[in-house]
């Protein structure tokens, strides 16, 4: 199964890729985890498009106007292909033969919701006449994957535990302008998104409590250590403290006064 997943890391088709995440997704269960024949790629396949640029040219994103809300939904997309490669990343890039199985069960179901994000908002694009790679992107997502790839708690810390939990702090304010300007659809697609997120930081939760435990690691004090050492933003309100308790995640981890 290591293989295959390498092998669909590296497709290159974006809608190929999240269907096959789905098929195999469907079979998981009865393939077994095996042990990796290959090294793990270093980079996930990509299309030709989008083309890749700086973040600060990147289309304006809003949810008034089509282009605005085309510009919005072609971001989200991108996101979420980059979630899918990030999930498979995150069991290829780290698996050994002690990598507790849940470990596994959890990061599959997350790469499947991923699939399915990336499948229901291009499907949204092109009911409005326009498609995956029709603008721009950026790799900001990916430079965060190769920023932790020495390190299975920086990964935890930074991909599910500040990216996708900044997810939960913004989607419910796009969620309503989506709905204020009519566009009922694209909110629909973004309220199951965000009651996802939900449980992929959960994951991420119990799994930086896992192994922080294992290390016998302190995992609020490792988690700003690792924040303030890959990601140089640094947290900053506003928070869905009430999503984010949702998650498993207490005020005190990511909040301090």
């Amino acid at each position: 199964m290591i293989d295959q997943l390498a092998t669909i890391f590296t497709y290159t088709d974006a809608t190929q890729k999240a269907q096959a995440v789905l098929k195999l997704g469907a079979q998981y269960g009865n393939i077994p985890i095996g042990a990796r024949s290959a090294s793990w790629p270093s980079r996930p396949g990509r299309p030709n498009q989008p083309e890749l640029c700086d973040p600060r040219q990147m289309p304006h994103r809003t949810t008034k106007g089509l282009q605005g809300r085309i510009a919005l939904l072609h971001a989200l997309a991108h996101i979420e292909l980059n979630a899918i490669d990030l999930a498979l990343d995150i069991i290829g890039r780290f698996y050994n033969q002690d990598m507790d199985q849940g470990f596994i069960d959890d990061w599959m179901i997350v790469a499947t919701d991923e699939a399915k994000h990336f499948l229901m908002i291009n499907k949204r694009l092109t009911e409005l006449d326009s498609y995956y790679g029709a603008l721009p992107a950026h790799d900001g997502l990916w430079q965060a994957a190769c920023d932790t790839s020495h390190d299975l708690l920086a990964r935890l810390a930074i991909i599910p535990l500040v990216l996708e939990a900044r997810g939960l702090d913004v989607t419910p304010a796009m969620i309503a302008k989506l709905e204020q300007n009519g566009d009922t659809a694209s909110a629909n697609l973004l309220t199951v998104i965000y009651e996802d997120e939900k449980a992929h930081v959960a994951f991420g939760m119990k799994w930086f409590n896992f192994y922080c435990n294992k290390q016998q690691l302190t995992p609020e004090t490792h988690y700003h250590q690792l924040v303030k050492a890959h990601f140089k933003a640094g947290l900053a309100p506003p928070f869905n403290h009430l999503a984010r308790q949702e998650a498993g995640m207490p005020r005190f981890f990511y909040q301090q006064d």
